[in-house]
């Protein structure tokens, strides 16, 4: 049997089955995915030899020791799967012939004779996998362990003859079998695949193609128990299989039925706090970016930023930063983005109580190292003519690219927005004066800045709409809402299952209301679910002296190590912070760059990893008195904290926001 052979087998079946499927105009029986799968498969197994091989048996050993060697064997099995159509785990159970045939590299013995050693290994293999779809789509990854049992192990010994003696005989090729071979091989195997459908559910009988690849390590692979063998394989190819799905009866008609194929089940449920208060004073500790960024063609501070007069520097103060607001204030949060905005200010007035501090400013261009000179240099300039710090003290570098860049080699999406956030000039300080608690380093982030306030609509006041399993059933769903003189509001479309809306936006004016509220959700298969159910809100001022805080967490846009550089700050900092009986509130966010799918899962995985923290430091001392709430809002530009029209309110977006309420 050829893999050639094999692999034209697989592609003709393929094409016949595309071909011979119908399209019913008047169709009365559709069927479900199967669980149960049979079928077949082929594929080449790429083998790797590598070790030290002469002795080949009790009878023979070769003049020279072999080393490497490379081939491609033949595997063909049968298989059965198992996975339920709503569920991402399953197994996988393939047994057929498994070749692992090899050339070894030619070899020059004594007598400049030339030597090849072919080995012809081949088992009888077991391979129980397990299966998981992560996305719940015809990807699937498979790992499992693999039993093989040794049916043949001839080789076939080659020497020729001294290339500079041409009247000699080739010597007679050896053809016999390894001795001391491993009869039973127990090894393991890890591979992905994908399902491509050949069957619509008009069909019983539904066919599936799966090209899938595997690798199997050396772990495991002694071929002998003798010499040193180790083997690896790549295996590649693909599985013919089919299932039987079941019947749903739909009735007989000559004209088009509207038929309403099964979903999964969606569990639709309102949530109204009893107390949705409209505002809460916070004492909020706010992260201060350690960036300058500049706008592209220009190497001037942008004018957005508070610039000082050196007449201004002696009233100025950190703790009082409302009055002196950018020129072009932007933010849905304009409190946080004054403070931000006199980061430079900040900087000065830090340095001038500082005197032993240093920094340096790193500018990055996309024009060169030279034009993000000249940015740093000109932040040098502010400082040392406005705030009389010392020029020695603030050391100057440029780049291309910052240490942390925000576009990746290869990107292709959203670059413009990416490279506007590249286009910045870092501070960087190693004095402690300067820096956030328990940072250091080159990238560690600056002091953070405190700062009292009004919080208006508190996450923890949100009416919540839980749609539980509309990830799978639906494409998008929906909340409609009437109140009970028949107002009607529209909220969404939504991908994700559960929403958070303030109440202020659905009551208005209204202290109070009882509605209807339908959930419209629209199936992936095109059709459409409604779901009722009838929530009353109450809405109303909370005693003007509760007060929370707030801490936040900020992310660079590669941010895989950020939370375990937050991580002794939230332990150390933050959890001393939390009152008894207390509630926190997580939620994250991120800015608008990517997929908004996937930026709503890292902003709840992001807000997550900070509940963990907090929960394991409040575990040691032995406290399981404080209530969590945690939310992931991804780019959702109604919650987010800022805009997205400038870097650093993407910058800042990129966060998980902690809000700290004593118990009342």
């Amino acid at each position: 049997m050829s893999f050639n052979l094999i692999f034209k087998s697989l592609m003709l079946s393929t094409v016949l089955l595309m071909f011979i499927q119908v399209e019913l105009s008047a169709q009365e029986v559709q069927y479900t995915k199967p669980s149960w799968y049979f079928g077949v498969a082929g594929a080449a197994n790429l083998n790797y030899h590598d070790g030290n091989i002469q002795r080949l048996n009790a009878g023979f050993a070769t003049p020279v020791a072999f080393s490497d060697g490379q081939g491609i064997g033949v595997y063909a099995a049968p298989l059965v799967e198992f996975h339920r159509p709503e569920s991402m785990w399953g197994f996988m159970l393939q047994a057929g012939y498994d070749g692992r045939k090899a050339d070894f590299d030619e070899m020059v013995e004594g007598c400049n004779c030339p030597a090849d050693l072919l080995t012809n290994f081949s088992y009888i293999t077991v391979e129980p996998s397990l299966r998981f779809a992560p996305f719940k789509s015809g990807f699937y990854l498979y790992a499992g362990p693999r039993l093989a049992f040794n049916l043949d192990k001839r080789f076939v010994y080659k020497q020729g003859t001294d290339p500079n003696l041409p009247n000699q005989e080739d010597p007679l090729d050896v053809f016999q079998d390894f001795d001391n071979t491993n009869d039973i091989v127990i090894s393991m195997q890890v591979g992905a695949g994908y399902d491509i459908p050949l069957s619509t559910s008009a069909n019983q009988t539904q066919w599936v193609l799966s090209p899938f690849v595997a690798y199997h390590p050396t772990y495991g692979q002694e071929t002998r128990t003798v010499e040193s063998w180790d083997l690896s394989t790549l295996r590649v190819g693909a599985a013919l299989k089919f299932g039987h799905g079941q019947a749903i009866v739909m009735p007989a008609s000559n004209t088009m039925v509207d038929y309403k194929a099964p979903q999964p089940k969606v569990w639709f449920s309102v949530y109204s706090p009893q107390n949705i208060p409209t505002e809460r004073r916070v004492r909020e500790t706010f992260p201060l970016r350690n960036y300058v960024f500049f706008n592209e063609g220009s190497t001037e501070i942008p004018d957005r930023y508070v610039m000082l007069s050196k007449s201004e520097v002696k009233d100025f103060k950190e703790d009082q930063l409302e009055v002196l607001k950018p020129k072009k204030a932007s933010g849905r949060s304009e409190r946080e983005m004054v403070v931000y905005y006199n980061v430079l200010n900040i900087l000065g007035d830090r340095l001038g109580k500082n005197p032993t501090s240093s920094i340096t400013l790193v500018g990055s261009s996309e024009n060169g190292t030279e034009e993000g000179k000249v940015m740093a240099g000109n932040i040098k300039k502010y400082l040392v003519d406005v705030f009389s710090i010392e020029a020695s003290r603030i050391s100057v570098e440029g780049r291309e690219k910052p240490k942390l860049p925000s576009e990746q080699p290869g990107g292709t999406k959203e670059l413009e927005l990416l490279r506007a956030g590249d286009r910045r000039v870092s501070i960087e300080s190693s004095s402690p004066a300067l820096l956030m608690e328990f940072q250091s380093g080159k990238d560690a982030a600056l002091k953070p800045v405190e700062i009292m306030g009004l919080q208006e609509a508190p996450p923890d006041s949100y009416v919540s709409f839980n749609a539980a399993g509309a990830k799978e059933a639906f494409s998008s769903w929906a909340v409609e809402i009437r109140d009970d003189k028949g107002k009607f509001q529209s909220f969404g479309p939504y991908t994700y299952e559960k929403v958070i809306i303030p109440g202020k936006a659905i009551l208005g004016t209204q202290p109070n209301g009882d509605f209807k509220v339908t959930m419209v959700g629209q199936g992936k298969d095109g059709k459409v679910m409604r779901k009722d159910t009838t929530v009353r809100m109450v809405l109303w001022k909370p005693a003007q002296n509760e007060e929370g805080m707030r801490y936040s967490v900020l992310y660079e846009f590669d941010d895989s190590k950020s939370i375990s550089i937050y991580e002794k700050y939230l332990t150390d900092i933050v959890t001393p912070k939390i009152p008894m009986g207390g509630t926190v509130i997580i939620h994250g966010h991120s800015d608008i760059i990517g997929e908004a799918a996937y930026n709503e899962n890292l902003s709840l995985a992001r807000a997550n990893d900070v509940r963990n923290i907090l929960e394991k430091s409040l575990s040691k001392t032995g406290r399981k008195d404080v209530k969590f709430q945690v939310y992931g809002y991804g780019e959702d530009e109604t919650m987010a904290p800022f805009e997205n029209n400038y870097p650093e309110e993407r910058f800042y977006n990129r966060t998980v926001i902690i809000d700290i309420i004593p118990k009342k």
